[in-house]
């Protein structure tokens, strides 16, 4: 099949990239000429995609990338993986509309178009479908086929064609077309009636994600006024087979997905229903105070030494939103470092995962984890415990350090 995937991020290279190996012949479409010109040259900046698949795939002739929307006439199949990013908390779907006018200037009868980008339920059928129908003249399901498939990505335990795949289409001929393409990609799809089922099933995801690791953060700030150890109690509580899930404090939750994609209910419900989504708005209200409670513990911890935060020198390690991630966006290291700086600490960041200059999301200056930067540091703040960091070097030449990962121990060290 001619197979164009739209967006060469995060989720959709990866497709891109499976598809080509399973024999489609792909597209991969994105309006970044840096991007482009960087997979034609057999670099991938993604790390679920190793460079020598990348560059299998391009030698094979079964990918291609470009940023023409020309190359986009003929296709079978289209997939969108675009971002859908919050502006001021309200949803900004421009890029998916830009695409979906891109494609429907190509749509011919009898292709399929299919979304994965995350949005509020409603978005398949309500903009992209009418969009489609308007540039391409066609009209769906009579004409052409569409639906929708959220995409499923960051989980180290399971593979990115292991992990099951939601389908859905706007009809039983879209849906039927669509579980075929996937089913030669995934070991697993799982069909249900409609695109908004599967759109909101992404959404309830994320949201249980955020929801609990946003109640357990809450938790801790109670545990530490009430002088018990918070991860001593979850340890406790998973010891319980069944009604349990075991969720773990952090400095707070970031990311392309956490920390938006709840909003985008909360935003439908309240411009549709004129309900709010209270748990979500609760959640997204304890996430974004997570770094302030961080640099407060530390501004008392420092006090407690006789040092003032200003003029202090403080190093932060791990500045990724996740464990072992490569990816900045919306990472609460940023919030930390502009609170400190505001403080007027003098603040440096480690960071192994990400190559210096590509941070240009935080405002402070990289080094390396090493034994001088630790013991020169008036306080060390573990906000991401990745393997690349010597924890047991950190425990014995840092002065004073705030592990937000219970991975430390020692007399020199506190737990969020």
């Amino acid at each position: 099949m001619q197979t164009v995937v739209a967006g060469q991020g995060y989720v959709g290279l990866p497709l891109a990239v499976r598809a080509a190996e399973v024999r489609h012949r792909v597209v991969g479409y994105d309006v970044d000429p840096h991007r482009v010109q960087q997979l034609a040259a057999g670099q991938s900046y993604v790390r679920d995609v190793d460079s020598t698949r990348l560059r299998a795939v391009l030698d094979s002739g079964a990918y291609s990338a470009t940023a023409d929307a020309a190359a986009l006439a003929g296709f079978d199949i289209a997939v969108i993986t675009v971002p859908t990013p919050l502006r001021d908390g309200v949803p900004d779907l421009t890029y998916i509309e830009s695409c979906a006018r891109a494609l429907g200037e190509h749509l011919r009868p009898g292709a399929t178009v299919v979304l994965e980008s995350t949005s509020y339920p409603g978005t398949t059928e309500e903009l992209l479908l009418p969009i489609l129908e308007e540039t391409s003249g066609l009209k769906g399901g009579a004409d052409f086929l569409a639906g929708f498939s959220p995409e499923r990505i960051g989980n180290k335990r399971w593979s990115f064609d292991g992990t099951p795949k939601l389908v859905s289409g706007i009809d039983a001929k879209s849906l039927d077309v669509i579980k075929n393409f996937y089913d030669g990609i995934f070991q697993t799809t799982v069909p249900v009636s409609g695109p908004k089922v599967a759109e909101l099933a992404k959404l309830l995801e994320n949201t249980f994600r955020f929801v609990n690791i946003s109640m357990i953060n809450e938790m801790a700030m109670l545990a530490d006024a009430l002088g018990v150890n918070i991860w001593e109690a979850i340890d406790a509580a998973a010891t319980k087979p069944f009604g349990f899930t075991k969720f773990t404090p952090g400095p707070g939750v970031g990311g392309h997905c956490l920390p938006v994609d709840p909003m985008f209910l909360s935003w439908k419900a309240q411009q549709e229903l004129g309900i709010p989504f209270r748990f979500a708005e609760l959640a997204a209200d304890v996430n974004r105070h997570m770094p302030d409670y961080v640099v407060r513990r530390l501004v008392e911890a420092l006090s407690k030494r006789g040092i003032p935060v200003s003029g202090s020198h403080i190093l932060l390690l791990g500045l990724t939103y996740k464990y072992d991630a490569t990816d900045l966006r919306n990472s609460p290291s940023a919030r930390v470092a502009e609170l400190l700086i505001g403080l007027g600490a003098e603040v440096r960041g480690a960071e192994p995962n990400i190559p210096d200059g590509d941070d240009t999301e935080l405002n402070v200056p990289r080094v390396d984890a090493s034994p001088e930067e630790v013991a020169a540091a008036d306080a060390v703040v573990l906000l991401m415990d990745h393997p690349r960091f010597d924890l047991a070097m950190i425990e014995k030449h840092a002065p004073y350090v705030l592990d937000c990962r219970n991975r430390l121990s020692g007399a020199n060290v506190e737990t969020l």
